[in-house]
């Protein structure tokens, strides 16, 4: 997969990152070939601080504030990456962060968080109170969570009308960050028609499943959509050194 992942990266997926906050488990029974017990969730957590660092945290006036993550396929750990980066980003920024479910269909973000999805999104684009209003307070006190919301029919439609665009807007003044996890590109078009409304796109790649020429076709479609592709999360992968020798990388 790493030769892939470069050839990628050459194609213009943007800063090829490599990060997995869903690292698949090790073999050898959680153990590097020393014996040493991996320290996983400290790996996970370094190496979303280094996407946050890489995307929002490089300084100067054209940092992305508002930001869509989107996987290819169903299943490449896009909604997980996308919360772990807010509470992360948020533990890092003075200023409030939102992260927002724009994955209808099939919304899992409040089960991250422990709270409802009954009051969010798709009610905020058919009234006209404030956008804070249909948001919840999760984890730190600079984070909120824009839940789905009740499910209309035609998705895409919503998510991609003009009550949308002026939500975002909406959303872009209200907080000093945006995180936006949107479906998967490889089965829906939600994602183009957010990314064309933020600063750019986080491309999620399952490693060992998402093949080379799926991931050029999508970055082909992004650029066509004049879609800015911020960088490449290559996730779930293992490690063929160990994981006491890549801490220290």
């Amino acid at each position: 997969m790493s030769k892939n992942f470069e050839s990628m990266q050459r194609a213009g997926l943007g800063r090829a990152i490599r990060v997995s906050p869903a690292l698949a488990e090790p073999a050898l029974g959680g153990r590097d070939q020393n014996g040493a017990q991996w320290d996983l969730d400290k790996i996970r957590w370094e190496e979303s601080l280094k996407l946050v660092q890489r995307v929002f945290l490089q300084g100067g006036v054209e940092s992305p504030r508002v930001v869509v993550f989107a996987g290819i396929s169903p299943g490449s750990g896009c909604s997980q990456i996308c919360a772990q980066t807010a509470d992360i980003l948020a533990g890092n920024v003075s200023g409030s962060v939102c992260l927002v479910e724009a994955n209808l269909r099939t919304p899992s973000l409040p089960a991250f968080f422990g709270t409802t999805n009954h009051y969010g999104l798709t009610d905020a684009l058919l009234a006209e109170d404030s956008i804070r209003d249909y948001a919840t307070q999760v984890s730190t006190e600079n984070l909120w969570l824009l839940s789905s919301g009740s499910m209309p029919s035609g998705s895409g439609v919503v998510l991609n009308s003009e009550r949308m665009r002026s939500r975002l807007a909406e959303l872009r003044r209200e907080f000093e960050f945006v995180l936006i996890d949107a479906p998967p590109l490889g089965e829906y078009s939600d994602a183009v028609g957010l990314g064309q409304l933020a600063d750019g796109l986080v491309l999620v790649l399952e490693a060992n499943s998402t093949r080379r020429e799926a991931a050029l076709r999508i970055a082909e479609n992004l650029n066509a959509a004049h879609v800015q592709i911020l960088g490449a999360v290559l996730n779930k992968r293992t490690f063929p050194i160990p994981g006491s020798l890549y801490s220290r990388l």
